[in-house]
């Protein structure tokens, strides 16, 4: 999923789970203005339970790549997860450049 979509999402009112899997240094540098569940890549495997099922997750991190780790996982577990393309980075380019980049 790009960003532009998921905020067109947003735009309309949806409330996707988004799953942010950075770190807890990186969350202090840069937050997505959203509501979302964190838990770190590492800890996913430990903690995917406390996901629902039955609905989509849209995984998000700081480029894409440890979030498209995340969904891989998180389908394979039965859930139904995407990946958010170029993650907080594509967010502050393309929708908020108020947003640190790191």
């Amino acid at each position: 999923m790009t960003v532009e979509e998921l905020k067109e999402r947003l735009d309309r009112g949806e409330k996707p789970l988004v799953l942010d899997v950075r770190e807890p240094s990186e969350l202090k540098v840069a937050r997505y203005p959203f509501d979302v569940v964190e838990i770190p890549l590492g800890q996913l495997p430990q903690r995917f339970e406390e996901l629902p099922e039955g609905v989509e997750i849209v995984c998000a991190c700081r480029s894409g790549g440890r979030s498209a780790q995340a969904a891989h996982f998180l389908n394979r577990t039965g859930r139904r997860a995407v990946n958010l393309e170029g993650g907080i980075l594509a967010w502050s380019r393309e929708i908020d450049p108020s947003i640190p980049q790191y």
